[in-house]
């Protein structure tokens, strides 16, 4: 029915859907291969036919893998021009054929991709996987760790699994990620030092060290306590900053009388005829 292409646009295994029943799964994997930089999509005698409007909608922005997915009417044909494939399934078969995890599937893939070789990963049905026939007709098998009492995936997780092993297998390291965030560059001394003798000090007008005889170890715990961040100067002046309001707030005064705009007025009102009487009624209330 359709001739395989040569080379996959973006490189990477192939993978072949075998029967797959409905098309919102398919677009499904398709937004999954999308993800992890797949884009050769085969498809083996498709339950309802393609093209498909179904698939289409579900693959999201992946419509470029649905559009070029090339359909078969058997698995020999879709895999034809491959000369390594592996199988997944999750149920134990009998057979010689050796069986790998994810990580170590998703590595020989990217050895024998680099060697030259087409290579490709098959998926069963929806409902029990592939048969054996299917099976025998692939080198290797791939498997996940999954809990054994409930083994099944559907065919778009089980897509993205090896795709994201795939696409992990080529970065320089495993841990790579996309973007990060900020670097953080711990701050000099001389600011934590600053920090350490702004909050000792508001701490001490508050009464906080009690009993005076224990604020030298209480002082140590307070130090340990913010030198184990590593704090960046932002960071330290974020904590200056918390501890400068405390500075404006007394027990006695509305929330934030004290703060420098709020005693400016006050003092424009204390200067106004009538501001004492006005003063303490703000005071009161």
């Amino acid at each position: 029915m359709a001739e395989p292409s040569r080379q996959s646009p973006a490189g990477g295994p192939v993978i072949v859907l075998v029967a797959p029943q409905m098309g919102e799964n398919i677009g499904m994997v398709a937004r999954a291969m999308a993800n992890f930089g797949l884009s050769e999509l085969r498809l083996v005698a498709p339950r309802d036919g393609w093209p498909n409007d179904k698939a289409t909608a579900a693959a999201s922005r992946a419509t470029h893998v649905v559009e070029a997915a090339a359909v078969f009417d058997d698995l020999r044909a879709a895999t034809a021009d491959l000369s390594f494939v592996f199988a997944t399934t999750a149920r134990e078969r009998d057979g010689f054929k050796r069986v790998a995890g994810p990580v170590e599937a998703a590595r020989m893939l990217r050895e024998k991709e680099a060697s030259g070789a087409r290579t490709g990963i098959l998926f069963g049905r929806e409902r029990f996987g592939l048969d054996n026939d299917e099976i025998s007709l692939a080198d290797e098998i791939v498997t996940f760790p999954v809990d054994p009492a409930y083994a099944s995936l559907n065919v778009a997780q089980a897509v993205l699994l090896m795709a994201y092993e795939w696409r992990k297998a080529g970065l320089e390291h495993e841990t790579d990620t996309p973007f990060s965030g900020p670097e953080m560059v711990p701050a000099p001394k001389d600011e934590l030092f600053g920090l350490f003798g702004h909050l000792e000090e508001a701490l001490e007008s508050r009464g906080y060290f009690r009993p005076p005889s224990k604020k030298p170890k209480m002082v140590d715990k307070l130090r340990a306590v913010l030198t184990r961040p590593a704090f960046s100067s932002g960071e330290i002046k974020v904590l200056r900053g918390i501890v400068a309001s405390l500075d404006y707030f007394s027990p006695r005064e509305p929330r934030g009388a004290g703060y420098p705009e709020r005693k400016a007025a006050a003092d424009r009102l204390a200067h106004q005829p009538g501001a004492p009487d006005q003063a303490k009624g703000e005071k009161d209330g």
